[in-house]
């Protein structure tokens, strides 16, 4: 059992048999009839105009800020952003554009009195601030629908565009019970991970206005995302948005289940109300020899965290006999 990612997940089996059969063709010059329609479909159902598959999260975020900004054009974030804070600088070193980053409150929210003193004047001695990009998930917790409204007001009145780092926002959906299109519905841009929680193989997707997922492809093909015979992944790319989405429920039992065992553990602390949806943090005395125990319990097959301070992520390929066994294992060293 691996606890460092839902990125580690293995894809079904039907997404292999699915991948084996795809029919392809070059998605440079738009001919791959998998792909396409794994575009056409996740823009309908998210309620854009078009979408793009990409390689990654990573590409898709950084794609979905320089279709926004242009050189010397800056955008405004959370501190702990993914698309700030993890992403190589993509955004600066490759597209020229300044992240202004805000500290997150706790929640995860960012605090919009803050954001509007952000906001440069029009002025030559500035960059200039165009677009405004949040994260549902941040660390594995949910922004609530009335921020994410209150969020759609400001960009509004301050003449902003609204980017969504959506790599878990069908478990934000989940989470909230509602249905993922209700998210979508407040951005103009949107990014949705196919390989993390949902279990495909690779690959991401950008959804927004046709005139922007335009831009956003040349911009792909420029930081070369550009792909041939690549319906092999999109076929499972869609499974994953068809198939794996009730997974996502059992994933949030399973890390509540983990926490609260976590939490009863001699030495360990867990905030478990900030436990949303599947991503656990802990943390250690310093006393207690976290290394050493990773070290051992990876003789056994078990993988997590090797510092004090922990994050561990349930996904399919956790039940929740295997964390029961994880903790009787992690009792035995303590």
């Amino acid at each position: 059992m691996d606890f460092r990612s839902d990125t580690v997940t293995q894809p079904t089996q039907a997404m292999r048999e699915a991948m084996a059969t795809a029919i392809v063709g070059d998605d440079v010059y738009g001919d791959d009839p998998t792909v396409n329609d794994l575009e056409v479909w996740a823009a309908e159902r998210h309620g854009f105009e078009d979408a793009l598959f990409t390689t990654s999260g990573t590409q898709a975020n950084l794609l979905g800020l320089m279709a926004h900004c242009e050189r010397g054009d800056e955008y405004l974030c959370g501190q702990q952003a993914h698309n700030y804070k993890y992403e190589a600088g993509g955004a600066a070193v490759l597209g020229s554009i300044q992240p202004q980053p805000i500290e997150n409150n706790p929640d995860g929210t960012i605090d919009f009195a803050k954001l509007k003193a952000a906001i440069k004047e029009d002025d030559c001695h500035f960059a200039r601030t165009r677009l405004l990009s949040l994260e549902n998930t941040i660390g594995g917790k949910v922004l609530p629908m009335n921020y994410l409204a209150q969020a759609r007001q400001f960009v509004d009145e301050h003449g902003l565009s609204l980017h969504l780092d959506g790599a878990r926002v069908y478990n934000a959906a989940v989470a909230l019970n509602v249905d993922v299109k209700e998210i979508a519905n407040y951005f103009d841009s949107m990014t949705i991970c196919l390989s993390k929680g949902l279990a495909a193989p690779v690959g991401s997707l950008l959804l927004g206005s046709r005139e922007y997922i335009a831009k956003a492809r040349r911009l792909r093909k420029m930081v070369g995302g550009g792909m041939r015979q690549a319906g092999i992944l999109a076929a499972a790319g869609k499974l994953a948005l068809t198939e794996q989405v009730s997974q996502l429920a059992v994933d949030h039992d399973n890390a509540e289940h983990l926490a609260n065992q976590l939490a009863q553990l001699p030495g360990f602390s867990v905030v478990i109300e900030q436990v949303h949806t599947n991503i656990v943090f802990a943390s250690a005395n310093d006393d207690i020899d976290i290394a050493h125990i990773s070290n051992q319990l990876a003789k056994e097959g078990i993988t997590m965290p090797s510092n004090n301070s922990m994050r561990f992520v349930t996904h399919k390929d956790i039940t929740k006999s295997d964390i029961d066994r994880f903790i009787s294992r992690l009792k035995t060293f303590l």
